[in-house]
C-alpha cells in the first residue's frame, strides 16, 4: 500500500461518520445495533474518527489533490465539533448520561484536539469553543475506574489547559502515579492491578501517556523529567508490536477489544509519528507490515451496505465483541492513520519496501537477538 491507499481507506471509513454529522443527520442515520450502547455510539464514532484524523488535519505542506482534501476535511470536523457540542444541534452528543462511557468518548475529542491545535482549536469562535469547554468539563461528573480510565480523565484537563480554560491537575497526578507504580518492565504497563494480555497498552496507555507528559512538561517540571523514561519504554513496545506482524500480515488475536482491528497498531504507528522507533525498525517496515494488516483486514470485508464499520475482525463477527463493542466504539480503528500526519517525503511513504522483522526471520534472514528493556 502506498500513502494514497492509506489516505483513501481514512477518508472511507470518515466520511460516512463525519459527512453525516456535519449535515446534523448522524444520530438519524448511524445504525446502533444495541440498545444499551444507542446513548454512547454517535460520540463514540465522532471522536474516536477524529482522533485518528487529528495529525493528518495538523499536517502543513501538502500538495494538489491532498491538499485540497485535507481542506475540505478541515471544514468539514470544524463542523463537526460545532454540532457535536451545540445543545440546539439535533446531533448534540451525550457527556453526562449512564456509567461514565461518555468520559472515555469525551477524551478522544480532547486528543483531537491535543493532536491538532492549530486546526481543530485555533479557529473556532467563541460560541464553539464555549460550548466545547462546557461539554469536556461535564464530564468530570464521572469517576475514572482505577484502569486506563484513568488517562481519559487526564486527557481532557490537558485539552482544557490547551484551550486556555480552567483547568485542574489531581487527574493528571493520578494517572501519572498509577501507572509508574503499574509499570511490569520491557516497555508494558498493567491496567490496574494486574497485567492483562491485550492491546490496551497501544489503544490507550502508551500514546496518551507520551502525549500528555508533552502537553503539561511546559508546566510542570517533574513531567518533562519523566517524559524520557516513558518515551523509552514506548519505543520499546512499539518494538514488540512490530515483531507481532506475522508474515502472512496477521496477529495475535488475544485480549479485549479485539473488534477495534488494526487500531491495535496505535502505539506502533504512534512511535513512526514521534520519530521514536527502536533501533534496528524501520519506517519502510513498519509501513510494509502494517499495510499487509490493513490489506488482509479490508478484503475480509469491513462495511456494511451504507458504508458503515461493522463489529468484527474479519467482516461482521459480533461474538466477539464484550458488551461495550458497537458500531460506534469500532471507529477506534482510526487510530492506525496517524502516519498521514507526515509528509509524503518522509521515509515512511518514499523509502523502498522493505520486510518487517517477523517475514524476515521467517525467509531466513540472520538478525540480531531481540533485547528487554528495564
Amino acid at each position: 500500500m502506498v500513502r494514497k491507499d492509506w489516505l483513501d481507506l481514512m477518508l472511507k471509513i470518515a466520511e460516512p461518520v463525519l459527512g453525516n454529522l456535519a449535515a446534523g443527520k448522524l444520530h438519524e442515520v448511524l445504525p446502533v445495533e444495541k440498545e444499551s450502547r444507542v446513548i454512547y455510539a454517535h460520540l463514540e464514532a465522532f471522536a474516536r474518527t477524529l482522533s485518528g484524523m487529528a495529525p493528518w488535519l495538523e499536517l502543513e505542506g501538502l500538495e494538489g489533490e491532498e491538499a485540497a482534501l485535507q481542506e475540505r476535511y478541515r471544514s468539514i470536523a470544524l463542523k463537526c465539533i460545532d454540532n457535536a457540542t451545540d445543545p440546539a444541534s439535533p446531533d448534540f452528543m451525550n457527556y453526562t448520561e449512564g456509567y461514565g462511557q461518555s468520559l472515555v468518548d469525551a477524551a478522544y475529542l480532547a486528543y483531537a484536539l491535543i493532536r491538532a491545535p492549530k486546526h481543530l482549536l485555533a479557529p473556532l469562535d467563541g460560541r464553539v469553543r464555549h460550548n466545547l469547554a462546557e461539554c469536556l468539563k461535564a464530564t468530570r461528573k464521572f469517576e475514572p475506574f482505577p484502569i486506563n480510565w484513568l488517562f481519559f480523565s487526564a486527557m481532557v484537563e490537558g485539552a482544557l489547559y490547551l484551550m486556555g480554560e480552567e483547568w485542574i491537575l489531581p487527574p493528571v497526578e493520578r494517572v501519572v502515579n498509577a501507572f509508574e507504580e503499574w509499570y511490569v518492565g520491557d516497555g508494558m504497563y498493567g491496567d490496574g492491578e494486574y497485567f492483562h494480555m491485550d492491546y490496551y497498552n497501544s489503544y490507550a496507555i502508551h500514546p496518551m501517556y507520551v502525549d500528555l507528559l508533552k502537553t503539561f512538561a511546559p508546566v510542570v517540571p517533574k513531567y518533562a523529567e519523566l517524559l524520557p523514561t516513558v518515551e523509552k519504554r514506548a519505543s520499546r513496545y512499539a518494538g514488540i508490536q512490530e515483531r507481532l506482524i506475522s508474515p502472512e500480515g496477521t496477529y495475535p488475536m488475544t485480549g479485549r477489544s479485539l473488534c477495534y482491528r488494526f487500531g491495535a497498531f496505535q502505539a506502533l504507528v504512534h512511535a513512526v509519528l514521534n520519530d521514536a522507533l527502536p533501533d534496528g525498525v524501520t519506517p519502510a517496515q513498519v509501513r510494509c507490515g502494517v499495510s499487509a494488516v490493513i490489506e488482509r483486514t479490508v478484503k475480509g470485508g469491513m462495511f456494511d451496505r451504507d458504508g458503515f464499520l461493522m463489529p468484527g475482525v474479519i467482516g461482521s463477527q459480533p461474538s466477539l465483541g464484550e458488551h461495550y463493542i458497537c458500531v460506534g466504539s469500532v471507529y477506534m480503528c482510526m487510530q492506525v492513520f496517524l502516519p498521514l500526519g507526515l509528509l509524503p517525503a518522509h521515509p515512511f511513504w518514499s523509502a523502498p519496501d522493505e520486510p518487517w522483522t517477523n517475514k524476515k526471520i521467517w525467509e531466513g534472514v540472520d538478525l540480531p537477538c531481540d533485547e528487554a528493556v528495564d
